[in-house]
């Protein structure tokens, strides 16, 4: 039981470093811009809070999860709920800019990570 499971590791490890590295390199970027926005004197006249609801492909609870918990970290987003099919993921986020680049860039970016991990 213990090699399989290692094995499984050791298959999905480039998957789980590919998503780490996501995860570090938008945080790093979120936090910048939270910082630089926030510091901005017409703070009011540049925020533009939304709350977004993120279509979901079939997943586990687990891979939701861990979705869910990648966006609540990043900064200037923060995940709210998910539907009770599962199919939708809502976010609030403190800028919203193109809803469908929003969404593209969290279904190639930590959703494709996260499913490749959970496969």
């Amino acid at each position: 039981m213990m090699l399989r499971a290692l094995k499984i590791f050791v298959i999905r490890l480039p998957a789980i470093l590919a998503l780490a590295w996501l995860f570090v390199r938008e945080l790093v970027i979120s936090a910048a811009k939270v910082a630089w926005l926030v510091m901005q004197p017409d703070l009011m006249n540049r925020i533009r809070p939304a709350f977004v609801a993120i279509p979901l492909s079939p997943q586990s609870d687990a891979s939701i999860t861990m979705l869910a918990n990648l966006i609540t970290l990043t900064p200037g987003t923060l995940s709210v709920d998910v539907s009770e099919d599962r199919s939708l993921l809502f976010i609030h986020v403190m800028t919203m800019g193109n809803k469908e680049d929003l969404v593209a860039e969290i279904a190639s970016g930590f959703e494709a990570r996260v499913k490749a991990v959970f496969q």
